[in-house]
C-alpha cells in the first residue's frame, strides 16, 4: 500500500491519540469569526500506519513526542525544513527491520569488487534513465549518452557519470542554455534541490525498512554524511525529479521563490509512476524494492541491484 505524504506549512498541533495522528490548526481555533462546528470540522486524524513521510515547513509547528515515536515506529521520515522553507533535517528510526544487526553486518563485510560492480549498475542506469529524459525534451535520440552508459565500468573509474552529467545539464532546460546545476545556484536549482531533498528521504527510509545502514554506501564516502548510500542509491531516481520539475518549469516559467503551491506539486514525488523489472508502481514501493535487492546483493542471493528504467 502506498504511504500518504504529509506536509504542514501552516502553524499546527501534531498529537497521537488511538495510533491515530491528530491534527489541530491553532490558526482555526483562536478564530472567534468561525463556529464551534467549523472549529471541530477542522480537526483532522490520520492513521499513523498509513503514513509514510512528514513534512514540518513553519516555525510555529508543534509535535508530541508520542507522535514522533508512533510515526518513527512505523517507519515515518519525518522532514524539517528552516525558516526559509528548504529541507535541513531528516529523522529516520533507529530499527526498521528486524534482522537488522545480521544486515548490517552483511553490508559492512561486502567486498571492494561487489561495491564497484553496484557502482557501475547505478551510473549506467542513471544515465540511460538520463538519456529518456533528454528524448522527451528534445525528440532526438541521445545516442552519445547510450554510448557512455555502456561505456561504464566497475566503479566508473573514467568517470563517465561527470562526462554524461555535464551534456545532459547543457541541454535539459531549452529555455535556459546558460544554466549550471549547483545547489547555490539560480533557478530552477531551488526546485531541484527541494525534489532531491524528498527524494533523499523516501531512498533512506526504505533502506532503513530493508535493514541497510544509509550512512555506509557503495561509492558515495563523507565523514560528514549520514546518507551515503542514500545519495547512492537515488541516482537512477533523479531523472524522475528532473522531469518533474521540467514540467513544472513548462507550466509556471523558471520562479525565484519557492510557493506553497510548487512545493505541493513536488510532493507527489513518492507517487511517480516507476517501472522495475516490467512492472508499474508508486516511486514510494519501487524504491523498497530497489533497496530489497541491494541487501540480496550483499547476502549473495542476487547480483544485480532492481533499478527503475524509464
Amino acid at each position: 500500500m502506498i504511504k500518504k505524504t504529509l506536509c504542514f506549512t501552516n502553524p499546527a498541533y501534531l498529537s497521537l491519540h488511538q495510533c491515530q495522528l491528530v491534527i489541530r490548526l491553532p490558526e482555526v481555533e483562536e478564530n472567534e469569526s468561525l463556529s464551534n462546528v467549523l472549529k471541530e470540522q477542522a480537526e483532522r486524524t490520520i492513521p499513523v500506519e498509513d503514513i509514510g513521510l512528514v513534512v514540518l515547513d513553519h516555525r510555529r509547528i508543534t509535535i508530541t513526542s508520542g507522535a514522533l515515536d508512533a510515526l518513527l515506529e512505523n517507519n515515518c521520515a519525518v522532514i524539517t525544513c528552516n525558516a526559509q522553507g528548504h529541507p535541513v533535517g531528516l529523522l529516520l528510526p533507529l530499527s526498521g527491520n528486524t534482522l537488522q544487526s545480521e544486515r548490517f553486518r552483511e553490508q559492512i563485510d561486502s567486498s571492494l569488487p561487489l561495491r564497484k560492480q553496484l557502482w557501475q549498475q547505478t551510473i549506467k542506469q542513471k544515465i540511460a534513465n538520463q538519456a529518456a529524459v533528454l528524448l522527451s525534451v528534445t525528440g532526438n535520440d541521445e545516442k552519445c549518452m547510450r554510448v557512455w552508459a555502456e561505456q561504464v565500468r566497475s566503479g566508473d573509474p573514467d568517470n563517465i557519470e561527470a562526462r554524461a552529467a555535464a551534456h545532459y545539464w547543457q541541454h535539459l532546460f531549452p529555455q535556459l542554455p546558460h544554466f549550471v546545476r549547483s545547489r547555490e545556484g539560480e533557478p530552477p536549482n531551488n526546485l531541484l534541490n527541494y525534489g532531491y531533498a524528498i527524494l533523499r528521504a523516501v531512498v533512506a527510509r526504505a533502506l532503513v525498512g530493508s535493514g541497510l545502514l544509509p550512512t555506509l554506501g557503495i561509492h558515495h564516502h563523507n565523514r560528514y554524511n549520514a546518507y551515503c548510500l542514500a545519495d547512492d542509491i537515488m541516482e537512477p531516481y533523479r531523472p524522475y525529479v528532473d522531469r518533474l520539475v521540467l514540467n513544472i518549469i513548462r507550466t509556471n516559467g523558471v520562479v525565484d521563490e519557492l510557493s506553497r503551491e510548487l512545493k505541493s506539486q513536488l510532493l507527489v514525488i513518492p507517487t511517480l509512476d516507476v517501472v522495475v523489472n516490467g512492472k508499474r508502481s508508486p516511486l514510494m514501493i519501487a524504491v523498497q524494492q530497489t533497496t530489497a535487492s541491494l541487501y540480496k546483493c550483499f547476502s549473495g542471493e542476487l547480483r544485480r541491484v532492481s533499478y527503475p528504467e524509464m
